[in-house]
């Protein structure tokens, strides 16, 4: 156990482009199955996790009730639902979400620029009404599940993937959206592209002492995701599915808050 080494509250080093990085920056999935296990996570790591991701099979089993108990208990979330629809139903599915007061939501990026001007826009006018803060909007780019060959043969694109990646980013940032979730791997080509005032979201974090059996192609440790300038780290399974998920958390943590680097805009 290494929980004695870092009370709560110590100070954390400036680093990635001068930005404090702490337990605000690190995001855990609550991919499981029941409102208890979800709620038994959120109790144990919040003292190391700052932001909790709920997907389609929480949301789904449990709906906004979770949302909602996640956030009586202190804690951020991240609405992880991936909406790609015409631009009036994902509009109307994000209003409603901003009345549960998420952190961050998400849209496909392949729903066009269309799509995502219109939930920047409509978001805008629904958060100024009710008075509700407005969550970051984020456009998902490329599948982390995704790799360069299949994204060729399957979806016939052409362009090399981070070339491709960088394209989506910027159709986000032309349409008013905050940021962008993608995998570590794309992230210093799209800093280049869309500059330090763009959030980036980065799943796909696997940190050195965690197994690799997954499903994710394009991974990446958290210093080297946050070195090339990510502002959240997404990890789940190597918390969730730890033998010790506090001690997993809590060493997650130290290593965010302890590494160093020189990141610098290129």
């Amino acid at each position: 156990m290494i929980r004695s080494r870092m009370p709560v509250g110590f100070p954390v080093r400036l680093w990635n482009r001068g930005i404090p990085m702490g337990r605000e920056q690190v995001c855990v999935a609550l991919d499981v199955d029941s409102v208890e296990k979800a709620l038994d996570l959120v109790a144990r790591l919040s003292p190391w996790v700052g932001v909790f991701k709920i997907g389609h099979q929480l949301f789904t089993s449990q709906g906004p009730d979770m949302v909602k108990a996640v956030k009586a208990r202190g804690a951020e979330v991240f609405l992880d639902l991936k909406y790609h629809d015409i631009p009036n139903t994902v509009s109307r599915a994000a209003r409603a979400a901003l009345g549960l007061g998420v952190k961050m939501l998400n849209v496909h990026c392949l729903g066009g620029a269309g799509m995502m001007r219109t939930l920047v826009e409509d978001m805008g006018r629904e958060s100024a009404r009710t008075e509700e803060p407005m969550p970051l909007l984020l456009g998902v780019t490329v599948l982390t599940s995704l790799s360069e060959q299949e994204l060729r043969a399957e979806l016939l694109v052409s362009l090399p993937l981070a070339e491709y990646v960088v394209h989506l980013a910027r159709l986000a940032q032309d349409a008013g959206m905050d940021g962008v979730v993608c995998s570590p791997r794309e992230i210093e080509p799209i800093r280049r592209a869309c500059g330090p005032g763009f959030v980036l979201v980065t799943p796909g974090i696997r940190p050195a002492w965690a197994g690799d059996d997954d499903d994710q192609q394009r991974v990446a440790t958290p210093r080297a995701a946050l070195c090339a300038g990510a502002d959240y780290i997404v990890v789940g399974r190597p918390i969730t599915e730890a033998r010790d998920p506090e001690e997993a958390a809590e060493r997650l943590l130290l290593e965010v808050t302890t590494s160093t680097c020189n990141f610098e805009l290129k």
